[in-house]
């Protein structure tokens, strides 16, 4: 898989793509993680790529001719666009397994006050990682990045995602570790029973008590209803 990332600001990025599972992922070429300087397709003598809003206002706005050059260059017929704003479609973990399927992704980082409308255009969807501002899209997109990246075969043990938060629309069950008891709390006895089927009960249990408690709105009662013991 390639990804891209269109942002003013690729220093923000060095660490991100340095560290950690995102760098032994590149490593492994599993992934390639393109940042591209959107002042590279400015075509203005001082690389500005943003301007006042007509009708005023205030902020600067996204011009849409960079951001446009930029993913004519990128764009190949195996690319899907994304669009970094806060007024895009609420970003879920089914979205993020789903995005795992294409071979190439562009993602657009918003601006502070905005974007030219047109941009919209070059996007095939329009993503929000949560009800709130910020002064980019820059950790957006590394968000959705590393969501993407995590669940690529190779990068991390299957084993270790497929019980994630979100799956099968759950939350991810208590997991303990040394010692057995610290400042009075326990483990507990299931967990160092060794009971392998015991303790596969219990975890989805707990998972659904999370979810009802934390989570109602993901919990489906017709089908989980009838696990709880």
């Amino acid at each position: 898989m390639k990804i891209d990332i269109i942002t003013l600001f690729p220093n923000m990025f060095t660490g991100f793509v340095n560290e950690s599972i995102m760098s032994r992922a590149i490593k492994k070429g599993i992934v390639e993680i393109n940042v591209v300087n959107l002042r590279d397709y400015s075509t203005l003598k001082n690389k500005r790529v943003d301007d006042y809003p007509y009708g005023g206002g205030e902020g600067m706005v996204l011009m849409p001719d960079p951001v446009f050059r930029a993913v004519d260059d990128l764009k190949t017929d195996d690319s899907v666009v994304l669009l970094m704003t806060p007024q895009g479609i609420p970003y879920k973990q089914k979205m993020a397994y789903n995005l795992t399927n294409n071979k190439h992704i562009i993602i657009i980082c918003g601006h502070y006050e905005g974007f030219d409308e047109r941009i919209r255009s070059l996007a095939d969807y329009e993503i929000s990682i949560g009800d709130y501002v910020l002064t980019g899209g820059e950790l957006a997109s590394m968000v959705i990045t590393d969501s993407i990246v995590r669940l690529l075969d190779g990068v991390i043990k299957t084993e270790s995602h497929i019980n994630d938060s979100f799956n099968n629309d759950l939350l991810d069950y208590p997991n303990y570790t040394h010692p057995e008891e610290y400042r009075g709390m326990k483990v507990p006895e299931v967990l160092l029973s060794g009971h392998h089927e015991n303790i596969k009960k219990w975890r989805l249990n707990e998972q659904i008590k999370r979810t009802k408690i934390r989570r109602p709105d993901l919990i489906k009662e017709d089908i989980w209803q009838e696990t709880i013991y």
